[in-house]
């Protein structure tokens, strides 16, 4: 029986606009199986909605700053629902 897909809404703030963030993030997207989106807000933050099982989003959600964008974050916010299956692939969004 396939894991319930979940839902991780994640804000990171900081220096992540204009450092390559999103297209870093979209990238590392490749190397698990979750959809979903990531796209810069108008208050300087970066907002993601990633679809997966729970062990591919919390694996990819400890990649992230692993992947040399720790120095960028200084601050996340995230929270966990029930995934929707709306999303086919991990895009950058406007």
């Amino acid at each position: 029986m396939p894991e319930p897909r979940q839902r991780l809404h994640q804000y990171f703030s900081g220096h992540v606009q204009g450092v390559g963030f999103r297209y870093q993030v979209r990238q590392l997207s490749l190397e698990f199986e979750v959809t979903g989106w990531v796209k810069n807000l108008p208050d300087g933050r970066v907002e993601m909605i990633a679809e997966g099982s729970r062990d591919e989003l919390e694996a990819f959600q400890a990649a992230i700053p692993d992947a040399g964008l720790r120095r960028f974050i200084r601050e996340t916010q995230a929270d966990w629902s029930e995934g929707t299956g709306e999303f086919r692939s991990f895009e950058i969004t406007r």
